[in-house]
């Protein structure tokens, strides 16, 4: 695992750079998740094609420092991605973000802009307002949550997402969620549409019907599905969501 002081966190970011072919794909997790736990799956299936493949978790999360006095914004955690790509010295790159990591992926597209060979995002936040489990989090002020509402949320969860939440700081979910909720202007999804590389949505067939997967399809951008999963697809169908993301940056 490598690592480096982000300026932008204050605080050590690490990462797996797991060795393979072709031009690497930056992964970027979602809420209460991390790279490290949820994605060598989907790297070592043969359906992914040996690709080179950098597993970040970001602040707050897995291996990575968990400051207090960090924001964990979703403009500031991009930041922190784009610190690891010129780390690595990656002239060209391409990126996966998943759920909040999906949204963040598309402001580190518009901030590295022809460095992105191709940017795949799976049922990202498009949108001010945040997702169930966004709104779910900020009910309770920041505090509050802390000190109870993250234990009684994990204390009801069976699911592979608990792993990698109980490991995660309270403080980074809440101010992340919060900043999901607060949206950015312009919104993830003007900012998605206008980017100049190539571009896909995934979405769980579970997922479906949805109305920004429809928005995007009638753009005449690239969509993709990944068959008997729904939002957490990377553990639901993990094969599945290797080969579309292999097709996906084969250029198909």
């Amino acid at each position: 695992m490598q690592s480096l002081f982000s300026l932008t966190a204050g605080a050590s970011v690490r990462w797996h750079d797991l060795p393979g072919q072709g031009i690497p794909v930056v992964f970027i997790h979602g809420l209460g998740c991390a790279s490290s736990y949820e994605y060598p799956r989907i790297v070592a299936d043969r359906a992914f094609g040996g690709r080179r493949a950098i597993l970040i978790d970001l602040p707050g999360y897995g291996f990575s420092d968990k400051p207090r006095d960090y924001d964990y914004s979703i403009a500031h955690q991009a930041d922190v991605v784009i610190e690891v790509v010129n780390a690595l010295e990656l002239t060209q790159c391409h990126i996966y973000g998943h759920s909040m990591g999906g949204s963040i992926a598309i402001e580190v597209a518009e901030k590295l802009r022809e460095r992105v060979c191709k940017l795949v995002v799976s049922e990202p936040n498009f949108h001010a307002g945040g997702g169930v489990y966004s709104r779910l989090l900020v009910e309770k002020p920041e505090t509050e949550f802390i000190s109870q509402a993250y234990d009684q949320i994990l204390a009801n969860h069976t699911s592979p997402w608990k792993g990698s939440a109980q490991n995660a700081a309270p403080w980074a979910m809440w101010r992340g969620a919060k900043s999901l909720i607060d949206g950015t202007s312009p919104s993830w999804m003007d900012i998605f549409l206008n980017l100049s590389c190539s571009r896909t949505l995934i979405f769980g067939e579970q997922s479906l019907p949805d109305s920004d997967f429809q928005c995007i399809n009638n753009k005449g951008i690239s969509v993709a599905i990944v068959p008997e999963a729904g939002h957490s697809m990377s553990w639901e169908n993990p094969s599945a969501l290797a080969a579309v993301l292999h097709k996906e940056f084969s250029g198909g």
